[in-house]
């Protein structure tokens, strides 16, 4: 059994807070899979502790678009059934991952605002307040100045995430943001797009990414590197295709596990805080992998 989480790849050092969080999440997380939960759960509640959090941009801590609206994604995948869950652009609900679980339940697998959000309030999921003051008069300055919007949005992506192997060796994938600092209306990250921000399948592994999520969307980025996986262990798997990425000139950075359990994070920032539970073990880091790209 284990599970890894992480709080979006960029160049600021995340606070010790943040950390702190992270580990709350892997440990609520691990207890689920420890009382013979499902991998869809662990990640399920580790997802939901982040977006609560208010500290990450995902859930109560989303990004404000253009407008000074918090519009939501999230998805998650069942990598025993190859079920999948996925909200885009939903509007005042706290827990856009819980959403996403309801909503794998569906015929329509895949819902945008209107439909996602009467699924969430359906069923009775919390609201968000409206952006506070502070929140405001940030995106008043971001919207002066397109110079720092630009250098915001090259340097953070703070979407949160998580994978994880069960008992019974069914693996699952979620992920959750706000987006973009600043995004126009209507932008669509990877983040709720199966197989390029998540993807999970019993037989290969789960991957969870973050980062510009344009670039990833191009190469379907969690399907590929699940793909590598057939014939190449987690490190090399992800190692491959973030060097693809990085030749485009995205930025990235990936939570990896295959089928056997073996587990990668690995990102191309300064930064990625992250990290895994397994065997009773809790590791909490503010970024794992990244020496093969720090000089590119």
């Amino acid at each position: 059994m284990i599970i890894l989480v992480h709080g979006g790849a960029g160049n600021r050092k995340p606070s010790k807070k943040a950390l702190r969080k992270l580990s709350d999440a892997l440990s609520s997380g691990f207890d689920i899979l420890s009382k013979n939960g499902s991998a869809l759960d662990a990640v399920t509640e580790s997802i939901r502790i982040l977006e609560d959090s208010g500290l990450f941009n995902a859930g109560a801590g989303g990004n404000l678009q253009f407008d000074g609206i918090r519009r939501l994604d999230a998805s998650l995948m069942n990598g025993k059934s190859l079920e999948v869950g996925s909200v885009i652009g939903i509007e005042g609900i706290r827990n856009p991952v819980l959403a996403a679980l309801h909503v794998m339940n569906l015929p329509n697998v895949v819902l945008t605002n209107t439909g996602a959000q009467k699924i969430a309030v359906a069923n009775g999921l919390v609201k968000l307040p409206k952006a506070d003051p502070n929140s405001l008069r940030k995106l008043e300055r971001i919207r002066k100045k397109e110079k720092k919007l630009n250098n915001l949005y090259r340097q953070f992506f703070s979407t949160v995430g998580a994978v994880a192997l069960d008992r019974y060796g069914n693996v699952a994938a979620g992920a959750s943001t706000g987006g973009t600092p600043a995004m126009l209306p209507g932008r669509v990250g990877d983040t709720p797009i199966i197989g390029a921000g998540t993807y999970a399948e019993n037989s290969l592994g789960a991957i969870a990414c973050t980062g510009t999520g344009e670039y990833i969307i191009r190469l379907a980025l969690a399907k590929e590197i699940c793909v590598n996986l057939r014939k190449m262990p987690p490190h090399a798997a992800c190692l491959m295709s973030l060097k693809r990425l990085v030749r485009l000139g995205g930025k990235a950075g990936v939570i990896c596990l295959n089928a056997k359990g073996k587990s990668v994070i690995m990102h191309t920032t300064r930064y990625m805080p992250s990290g895994y539970a397994a065997r009773g073990r809790i590791m909490v880091k503010e970024g794992f992998d990244n020496s093969a790209f720090l000089n590119l």
